[in-house]
């Protein structure tokens, strides 16, 4: 049957067809429906690890007993696993074991531009790069023969384009693959120094078998057109240069990204009377070209950073670019807020109001960092933001500690958190570190973690308790504070600082955007009381504005928190009625 299929919907149907039996993943755009949509077929276990690194090993553990495998995560969470990966091409697998990773060129929801297929070279694995939805469906199948045909992990790479676009698919019965025995082999899966010294000749070996396979295989292909100019290219680059030039030039599509064929390229270039190669990110095929002694030109006029485009390719080509329609420079820009709500606001705003020194983390609360708050100033990867605190406490002595927190969310802080916050309770700094407890992962969507007692299917799941685990840890001083409660906030916020031993404040409502939240009914400004101070506005909540001197609710909008309202010197806020 053939329907319109999301990138990620169509891994994961490929996922289903292959026969896997296990999922485990941690949430993170681009890569998040891949997971969200295999929990669909009831044939799959389908789980949320705390981390990257925890679900690598989940998947194969499961690989190891037997069953097809997979895990998903975005770029940056390949580096959490990393450290299992690079292993993991030494043991090979039992049963297939296939690893999504999805890029994201642009950085629409990542903090850095990375390209994994560095990953992928120096791991020495294979990888596959999809540019369709057709693609990602197939190349997941495929990864899966692949895994168990050379014996390796298989990285599947896409990238926010392929991920989150929709294509036509063609869907076929499930195949379940037959469970493989699993059979103890000390020298193949024990990987201390005398048996991964005689692991690594075989990936090597591995490699070469991989290269050979890549010549002739049909995911690499030639489509002739016309030889002035050829062009080598991969995943969603490969649609963008098919949109611009049709079959006005000769296109070598790279389906499988490493190892890279050599005769097949060379073959190519011969061809062509000029050879391009096309590629987001880093020149990894074109330093392979040139590395062949071929003669290519590329990253000398594309960028090296940033999201392709047909505009962009045109234009660095030498081609007609289409203008299209203009965004008028006069309609003001809308940054990103937090929402309505957002439990962190009243947070954020007492650090603000307090000249506190915020060290931060990856989530939907690094907005905390934009104006009007401007209550972060440090945001690096997943948990820095307390292990980076105790490091900048034990620099600045006394003066950083009384002013200086971390702040981190309940799902980060289950992550990569706890390890950084044991090292506090072990060196000993004074610091104080903030968990922001909105009883969900936030900023991708509203994945169960950990905390929150439910699984990734809804159902009732182990909960850690927060409070009790920081006890445990080290802490005698650990509150709960509601961060709606703008006085109890600054009072948390002051006392912990002062305290002369290290502390925990937990930050705790429900994300507002979560179904189960009943909200107050929303506020209104009485234009009688309302002054126009504009302290209201100190908040940066969208649901407020300011409209011929006066303060303004958008009731659409506003969820009754009562935050504005505790600003509001004159009491010009008011309940606007029936609660929500």
């Amino acid at each position: 049957m053939k329907q319109l299929m999301l990138g990620n919907a169509a891994v994961a149907r490929g996922l289903y067809e292959a026969g896997c039996c296990v999922i485990s993943s941690y949430p993170g755009t681009p890569s998040t429906e891949i997971t969200e949509e295999a929990v669909k077929y009831p044939e799959i276990y389908c789980e949320w690890a705390p981390n990257e690194k925890v679900a690598m090993e989940t998947a194969f553990g499961a690989c190891l007993a037997g069953k097809r495998a997979f895990c998903g995560m975005k770029h940056v969470g390949l580096n959490v696993a990393a450290d299992p990966l690079y292993t993991m091409s030494y043991t090979g697998v039992n049963a297939g074991l296939v690893i999504g990773v999805a890029d994201d060129a642009g950085m629409h929801s990542s903090q850095n531009e990375q390209d994994s297929r560095h990953h992928a070279i120096a791991a020495k694995v294979p990888m596959l790069e999809p540019s369709d939805s057709a693609e990602a469906l197939e190349f997941a199948k495929l990864a899966f023969e692949l895994s168990e045909r050379f014996d390796t992990p298989v990285l599947l790479k896409m990238c926010t384009r392929v991920s989150h676009s929709q294509s036509l698919v063609e869907t076929s019965p499930r195949t379940e693959a037959e469970a493989k025995p699993y059979e103890k082999n000390i020298a193949k899966y024990v990987m201390m120094p005398g048996n991964a010294i005689r692991r690594h000749p075989f990936v090597e070996e591995r490699t070469r078998k991989l290269q050979e396979w890549a010549e002739t295989a049909p995911v690499n292909r030639v489509e002739l057109g016309s030889t002035k100019m050829g062009i080598i290219t991969s995943s969603t680059s490969y649609q963008y240069v098919k949109e611009v030039f049709g079959d006005d030039v000769s296109v070598l599509k790279l389906g499988m990204t490493n190892p890279l064929p050599v005769k097949l390229i060379r073959d190519f270039a011969g061809k062509v009377e000029k050879l391009v190669v096309v590629e987001e990110l880093d020149p990894v095929i074109e330093n392979h070209c040139k590395a062949l002694g071929l003669v290519v030109s590329g990253k000398d006029s594309l960028p090296l950073e940033g999201e392709f485009s047909q505009n962009l390719i045109a234009k660095k080509l030498g081609e007609e670019v289409y203008e299209g329609r203009t965004i008028d420079s006069s309609i003001p820009p809308r940054p990103p807020v937090m929402c309505a709500g957002c439990p962190h606001r009243g947070l954020f705003y007492t650090l603000s109001k307090n000249k506190v020194t915020v060290l931060g983390d990856i989530g939907c609360y690094t907005l905390g960092a934009v104006a009007p708050l401007s209550a972060m100033e440090m945001t690096l990867c997943m948990g820095a933001s307390i292990s980076s605190l105790h490091g900048f406490n034990k620099a600045g002595g006394a003066e950083a500690e009384s002013k200086t927190v971390a702040v981190i969310g309940d799902s980060t802080f289950m992550h990569s958190g706890m390890t950084g916050l044991a090292n506090i309770a072990y060196n000993q700094s004074n610091s104080t570190v903030i968990i922001l407890d909105n009883s969900i992962t936030g900023m991708t969507g509203h994945q169960q973690n950990p905390t929150t007692g439910y699984n990734i299917k809804g159902d009732p799941a182990g909960k850690i308790d927060l409070e009790a685990l920081c006890r445990a840890m080290g802490f005698t001083r650990v509150r709960v504070v509601d961060p709606y409660d703008l006085k109890a906030c600054d009072t948390a916020v002051k006392e912990e600082l002062a305290a002369a031993e290290p502390s925990v404040i937990i930050s705790r409502r429900p994300c507002a955007l979560l179904k189960y939240v009943k909200h107050s009914a929303p506020l209104r400004v009485d234009p009688v009381k309302c002054v126009g101070c504009r302290s209201c506005m100190k908040i940066g909540c969208p649901a407020i504005s300011i409209r011929e001197g006066k303060a303004q609710v958008d009731s659409t909008q506003c969820v009754g928190c009562g935050v504005c309202e505790q600003l509001c010197g004159v009491k010009a806020f008011q309940s606007a009625g029936k609660e929500g």
